[in-house]
């Protein structure tokens, strides 16, 4: 099976939940499910498609898509069960930050000088 996402891969997924996150949950075909979601949430969160226009976006546009989709893909895959992680608190931990992360990109996204800057970049 390969990556079938757009805008991030497994790998990057799988360095984000971290070492102790789920093998079922880190396996490549759930994270092509959870990207699949991830990046249509981002498309409509943003009212642009960003998977369609991906081919001729600049490097610095793709590197936020990446940055917002390994994020919530990852919150995903830690989610899924945090039984691995040395505690709850620490699995929760780390979905704050990844969420915090993945705001952050999503509200740059979301502004319309922002987007006609990046896709005319």
């Amino acid at each position: 099976m390969a990556d079938t996402g757009i805008f991030a891969t497994t790998a990057e997924v799988e360095r984000k939940a971290g070492a102790n996150a789920s093998a079922t949950s880190k396996a490549e075909a759930y994270v092509n499910d959870y990207m699949t979601q991830v990046e249509s949430h981002i498309n409509a969160l943003t009212r642009y498609n960003w998977s369609d226009a991906y081919a001729g976006l600049n490097v610095d546009v793709k590197g936020i898509l990446k940055e917002v989709a390994s994020n919530l893909a990852a919150i995903y895959v830690i989610q899924y069960d945090m039984s691995g992680y040395t505690s709850r608190i620490e699995a929760e931990d780390m979905i704050n930050v990844l969420r915090d992360s993945a705001l952050r990109g999503l509200a740059i996204l979301k502004r319309i000088n922002t987007q006609t800057f990046m896709i005319g970049a």
